[in-house]
């Protein structure tokens, strides 16, 4: 029997030409993936390396607050039902007015911040800053006021109705420094509100420093919110900073000192005392300033 044989070469069967196409253009395609995200990779770290744009301290409000004295507010026949209101309210009552600051607030940078403070100072009732003491003077450095507590001691009383403030958690509103005199800030690590009264659901931080200068206060620095300025009565700041406050001598501080070493909590309540102003000085009143374009007012550092 005669066998016939193909002289041609038989053709390399189809299951082996696929694969080898696939693995060509899967080559390309992860090329092309490798390259788009190598692309998008540069562009990232370069938008990470860019710096980030300053604060915007455009004065977008502007409040006031007057400043007095009250020399009838620790006379031995005031009663519990006697706050400031009562007690400091009106002429009569011999209160020596200090005088007026107005204050410019930056909006647009921690607008939160700005919102409660404005509502603090325009809606005059128990939750408000009217009838409030300045409760420490720190001489050179600043003063604290708008502590929360009890409202026949001079402080704000609840605040149930305050939005809270979420500019507290954002790491940029902390930026902006204290300076120079004239920085108004919201307190967070300097506030002097009593621990049971923060544990309180309707807690909400609205103490407040302004810096007396001469020099800056690089200790309040990253962990209180620069929110404002003060644009007119840095005289009156002066003022308040020079009035005398309740130091004890330096050997009861080493005491106190000694105490808190070793656990003891009244050496935090007896510090409370410390750096109180020996004269009543309290706001008499406060409200917002209108401007007429608001968005020209300056800028300052």
């Amino acid at each position: 029997m005669i066998r016939c044989h193909s002289s041609l070469p038989s053709a390399p069967p189809l299951v082996h030409q696929r694969p080898h196409l696939s693995a060509s253009a899967l080559t390309r395609r992860s090329l092309l993936l490798s390259a788009a995200t190598a692309s998008a990779s540069a562009n990232s770290l370069a938008a990470l390396s860019l710096p980030l744009p300053p604060p915007d301290i455009t004065i977008t409000d502007r409040v006031f607050m007057d400043f007095s004295v009250c020399p009838n507010y620790f006379r031995p026949d005031r009663t519990l039902s006697d706050d400031l209101s009562t007690l400091c309210s009106g002429e009569e009552a011999g209160s020596a007015p200090i005088g007026r600051v107005v204050l410019g607030l930056y909006g647009r940078h921690v607008p939160l911040t700005v919102s409660n403070f404005k509502t603090m100072c325009t809606d005059h009732n128990a939750s408000s800053y009217k009838y409030t003491l300045v409760n420490k003077i720190f001489p050179g450095q600043y003063f604290l006021a708008g502590r929360q507590g009890r409202r026949d001691k001079g402080e704000v009383g609840p605040l149930p109705d305050l939005e809270r403030n979420t500019d507290t958690v954002n790491s940029r509103a902390f930026e902006l420094k204290h300076s120079r005199a004239g920085v108004v800030s919201l307190c967070l690590s300097e506030n002097d509100d009593d621990e049971k009264i923060k544990m309180d659901t309707n807690y909400r931080n609205v103490e407040f420093l302004i810096t007396t200068g001469p020099g800056p206060c690089p200790q309040l620095d990253n962990r209180n919110i620069v929110f404002g300025t003060v644009l007119e009565g840095l005289d009156v700041v002066t003022s308040i900073a020079s009035i005398p406050t309740y130091m004890p001598s330096e050997r009861i501080r080493q005491f106190n000192d000694l105490a808190e070493l070793l656990g003891d909590e009244r050496a935090q309540n007896a510090r409370a005392m410390w750096n109180r102003p020996l004269k009543t000085v309290f706001i008499s009143d406060c409200g917002e300033l209108k401007v007429s374009n608001p968005t020209l007012s300056p800028t300052l550092p």
